[in-house]
């Protein structure tokens, strides 16, 4: 009896079609689009839940002013992104598992620790986020809409079992959703773009509160578990045979950042910037995600207000997700050992279970987080950073000179902003600047 041979799955496909194209058989957009998965996948953590939650802040509280810091966030997380992906195109290792074979013991504990740390906060706005708008959508209680989106991003984690491109199709259908939501937003309330161009380019701050928001802007777009996924996700897509094939995957892998990163940024500009027309002005001190969708109704009507609900549910839904399997990438890489997807989705949702048990304010709870990861953020930059300037790692492609001056000057510029939040919140004046 002759044995079936099975059919190649879409990821086979895809992998010989890329194979086609880097032996020079090939290109146009829809080679572009072959290449086209790790960018989009890792780009969903800079427009998450927490994204929504301090974006929302930012506009009701202080119109367009902190416009600037969106773009000055976005513009870091296409540096940090690209250097990651170009890290595991290189050694096609992750950069846990480098820091893991680089660095010394401690060290490595420490660092898988503080990540672990910043996985909690991630999933916790990630999860809240999808089960609050799930909530509101159907008026089921918020656990209903835990549970709802606990089954929906495990559904969307087992694609993965057919190889890389389900996930990467449905993780990229999903963030068109939000895109398109927050397009629409615009046109039913459009901003003003003279406003727009002049605080996205002049920076201010205009009191202690917009400090704490800033660094949960930054906190909310350059993620921890972001600069270590997108290593993870690029180093065994199609590895490169040759040191011709790993330049022209660079190359891919750069243009792709580029264009899945703007939209991100768009995104986030859109979210502050919808805020500011529709809240600035008359509802400043909306600070709740439910209260703005509530508001919304009477001010632009329940059409504006679903699609703001349907952003919200596939952000939470696919950011939820793709946290999970940037989990999986840091505890294998730093320890060297993985645990079954649903035990892994289990303990990352207990965080936001206890949140909702005890009654806490979940955008409260969300806008923290992201402090909580703008505090952790330093960790793996400081890491991507040393192992990208190194010659014995990276060889002919060692970070060149301008890329390690702005790697250092964006990680100090945060370090600098993460001192100024802990000094503001231990109540002790700084020049400038107001306290409380």
């Amino acid at each position: 009896m002759l044995k079936r041979i099975p059919s190649p799955t879409l990821s086979d496909r895809t992998t010989a079609a890329i194979r086609m194209v880097l032996a020079g058989r090939g290109g146009g957009a829809r080679a572009a689009l072959l290449f086209a998965g790790p960018a989009v996948m890792a780009s969903i953590a800079y427009v998450d839940p927490g994204n929504i939650a301090t974006n929302i802040q930012a506009g009701a509280h202080y119109g367009y002013a902190l416009l600037w810091v969106v773009l000055l966030a976005n513009a870091a997380a296409m540096l940090l992104q690209a250097m990651s992906a170009k890290l595991g195109l290189v050694t096609n290792r992750n950069l846990a598992e480098l820091c893991r074979a680089r660095f010394p013991r401690p060290i490595v504990w420490f660092m898988w620790v503080v990540s672990e740390i910043a996985a909690m906060a991630t999933d916790l706005a990630e999860f809240l986020g999808g089960a609050l708008g799930i909530s509101l959508l159907l008026h089921v209680p918020l656990l209903a809409g835990m549970a709802a989106t606990g089954v929906i991003t495990y559904a969307i984690l087992a694609l993965d079992r057919a190889g890389y491109r389900p996930i990467e199709l449905v993780i990229g259908g999903l963030i068109g959703v939000i895109g398109l939501c927050y397009l629409a937003e615009l046109a039913i309330a459009p901003p003003d773009w003279w406003a727009v161009t002049y605080h996205s380019l002049v920076p201010s701050l205009p009191d202690a509160g917009a400090v704490m928001l800033a660094v949960g802007i930054i906190g909310a777009t350059v993620m921890p578990h972001a600069i270590y996924l997108h290593s993870g996700l690029t180093q065994y897509r199609a590895p490169a045979r040759d040191e011709a094939e790993r330049r022209r995957l660079i190359g891919f892998s750069n243009r792709e950042t580029v264009a899945a990163l703007s939209l991100a940024g768009g995104i986030n500009a859109a979210m502050v910037m919808m805020a500011a027309v529709v809240f600035h002005h008359g509802h400043a001190r909306i600070a709740e995600i439910g209260t703005a969708y509530h508001t919304l109704v009477p001010l632009l009507g329940v059409g504006a207000a679903w699609v703001f609900l349907a952003a919200l549910i596939a952000s939470g839904i696919s950011s939820s997700a793709i946290g999970t399997l940037a989990g999986q990438i840091v505890m294998q890489g730093f320890v060297g050992f993985r645990i079954p997807v649903w035990l892994r989705r289990l303990v990352t949702m207990l965080p936001a279970f206890v949140v909702v048990a005890l009654g806490a304010n979940v955008t409260r709870c969300l806008v923290l987080s992201q402090v909580v990861l703008s505090l952790v953020l330093p960790v793996p930059m400081i890491a991507l950073l040393l192992l990208s300037r190194r010659r014995d790692v990276m060889g002919e492609f060692t970070a060149s000179l301008p890329v390690q001056v702005l790697g250092a000057g964006t990680t100090l510029v945060i370090l600098g902003l993460n001192a100024v939040l802990v000094v503001q919140t231990l109540g002790i004046s700084v020049i400038g600047l107001p306290s409380g």
